[in-house]
């Protein structure tokens, strides 16, 4: 294990984290005319509807499929029974679909953006660039299917699960259990762990709102009466 892979998969991540959540709270409190997704409807309404919704389908669905993937600890599966070939098996069915789904959505909306020349003109750089980043870290995911078919005991699959748990437990060594990792997977992880460096200062902010929203829910109801 080098100093680079150290850096990048030992070190980067808490940089990351940090700058997606001190960057948001300092977004949030200084610049909250621009905590907005910029929408783009009123310019252009074709094919808006079907590439939201498929984007946002699958990537909620790759999100929290991740999430529970990776941070989910290894004796919880060994306990349900679950082998580590199964969840393999079950993550590449589940990832794929969702993959899929997200990508569709991506390219219905990267083409929108960048074909009708209203939405072109009101684009700004960062617009671009976050959808094409969004692209490239879904292509990549999708591509680590293939390289996963080839190896189904689920080894690979655990070490990085073991690299998550090390990391959000603030253990030192998280770096060492993925270094032997094929390339395409480590590009993908450094490419997805950048997105939440370049998160706080893009659309994406929106995110947050959208999980404050589920808190109406829970509110009591608000009476209106006539005078």
């Amino acid at each position: 294990m080098n100093t680079v892979h150290q850096f990048l998969f030992g070190i980067y991540p808490y940089i990351a984290l940090g700058i997606f959540l001190l960057g948001s709270l300092a977004r949030f409190e200084r610049e909250q005319y621009t905590w907005k997704s910029d929408s783009s409807q009123l310019l252009y309404r074709g094919q808006l509807r079907l590439g939201n919704i498929l984007f946002h389908v699958g990537i909620l669905g790759l999100f929290f499929g991740h999430l529970a993937g990776l941070l989910t600890p290894v004796v919880v599966w060994d306990a349900l029974g679950v082998s580590h070939s199964v969840k393999q098996g079950v993550a590449m069915v589940a990832g794929g679909v969702m993959g899929v789904t997200c990508l569709a959505g991506l390219v219905i909306l990267l083409h929108r953006r960048l074909a009708h020349p209203r939405i072109a003109r009101a684009s700004r750089p960062g617009d671009k660039l976050l959808l094409l980043w969004l692209l490239v870290t879904l292509l990549l995911g999708l591509s680590t299917i293939a390289v996963s078919a080839d190896h189904m005991d689920g080894h690979m699959m655990v070490q990085f699960m073991t690299w998550a748990q090390h990391i959000v437990t603030f253990q030192g060594d998280a770096a060492s259990h993925i270094a032997d990792a094929p390339l395409l997977f480590k590009a993908h992880l450094f490419m997805g762990l950048t997105l939440f460096v370049i998160f706080p200062f893009t659309r994406l902010v929106h995110v947050w709102s959208g999980f404050a929203s589920l808190g109406y829910l829970g509110r009591a109801w608000q009476l209106v009466r006539t005078r």
